[in-house]
């Protein structure tokens, strides 16, 4: 059995980023969609990989302790204060 953390300590950043890919649209790079199975298993990976390479502050990210981030609603709003979600053009109107 291959050790996990040494998998994820050796683990390219590019390899990390097809699996974080997988596990967001469900499917493989040539289009083979994942199991259920592989789901969890690659979405732990992306987890541990994120907890112990990223330095994330981001809401709903795995911090350098392992732990989710959970920013609160004034937080949530600080961080996106002036930052328009969506511009509506004339013609929109």
């Amino acid at each position: 059995m291959t050790d996990i953390n040494k998998m994820i300590n050796e683990m390219p950043r590019e390899v990390y980023e097809r699996l974080l890919s997988g596990v967001e649209l469900g499917k493989w790079e040539d289009g083979t969609r994942l199991s259920p199975e592989q789901v969890e298993s690659t979405m732990q990976l992306v987890m541990l990989y994120q907890a112990r390479h990223l330095q994330q502050t981001d809401h709903l990210t795995i911090n350098s302790e392992g732990a989710l981030n959970e920013l609160s609603k004034s937080q949530l709003k600080k961080q996106f204060k002036g930052e328009p979600i969506a511009e509506f053009k004339e013609k929109d109107l």
